[in-house]
């Protein structure tokens, strides 16, 4: 799991049910990267992070600058969030082939197929996480199945081309909207 370690990330769900997995898969490990947020009222307090680790449940990173390696030696990318708007984890973790796990709020919506590339779960519980991990852990072709799947959502998506194009035909169909002119020949189509 990577993100801010507050409470509304799902960060005790995570823990809760990386418990629960390591009692099937004790071999697991699950890995917390990410900064604690200090002076944000949902902080998970470092205290908490520290006895996490102390009892084995999961090893806390703290911040990296190596999240892409962190997530290509993963076997699944968790993400236990109460809300979201389009994570950028998921479409990173996607890009590099991972299946994925997360809650089905909207965003994490716009990033998973259920069933297709990873796994939507309730929000808020535990239970339902440590399944979908599970049945992920239990089926090594069913990850390549759905990472191929991250992967190719990934492209299809969220490529840069894509993202500018659309981007760009938006600013287009804005101005053509409010009679701005627009450049000779400019469609916004076809960009890089």
């Amino acid at each position: 799991m990577v993100g801010r370690m507050l409470w509304h990330k799902g960060v005790a769900e995570f823990v809760a049910a990386a418990r629960r997995v390591r009692q099937v898969f004790p071999g697991t490990v699950f890995v917390l990267v990410g900064p604690s947020d200090p002076g944000n009222p949902a902080q998970v307090p470092p205290e908490e992070l520290r006895a996490w680790e102390a009892e084995g449940v999961v090893r806390y990173l703290g911040v990296r600058d190596d999240v892409r390696d962190l997530l290509a030696a993963a076997d699944v990318a968790v993400l236990p969030s109460y809300r979201e708007g389009i994570p950028r984890v998921l479409i990173e973790a996607a890009a590099m082939g991972r299946p994925l796990v997360a809650t089905d709020v909207p965003g994490c919506r716009e990033v998973i197929r259920d069933g297709i590339n990873g796994f939507l779960v309730p929000a808020k519980d535990p239970a339902a996480l440590a399944a979908a991990i599970e049945a992920l852990l239990k089926d090594p072709g069913l990850r390549a199945e759905f990472g191929a799947a991250s992967r190719r959502l990934a492209e299809e998506r969220f490529s840069d081309r894509k993202v500018v194009a659309r981007i760009l035909g938006l600013y287009a169909e804005l101005l053509s909207a409010k009679s701005i002119p627009l450049p000779q020949g400019f469609t916004g189509a076809g960009l890089p």
